[in-house]
């Protein structure tokens, strides 16, 4: 395995704060594209704060390993994977 799921945390951890942009594909050739903010890690998930609704996202470090969600930093335009 290229990243293992304690690297993809700890990625995750050094952007905390930071502005992302999310793609998350939800099937059925849906992709559903939000902005958001880094706001907390946990063992097994990430949450988004959405920065249109308001709300949280969460994700696992899991479906950032097999690429059915993508974090890209608002500032340097980078994915974190």
């Amino acid at each position: 395995m290229k990243n293992s799921l304690n690297e993809i945390r700890k990625i995750v951890e050094a952007h905390l704060g930071e502005k992302v942009k999310v793609r998350a594909n939800k099937g059925r050739k849906r992709v559903e594209e939000k902005y958001g903010i880094i706001e907390e890690t946990y063992p097994c998930l990430f949450t988004i704060k959405v920065i249109e609704a308001g709300h949280k996202v969460s994700y696992s470090y899991v479906e950032l390993l097999t690429r059915e969600v993508e974090v890209e930093l608002c500032s340097t335009q980078q994915k974190l994977l």
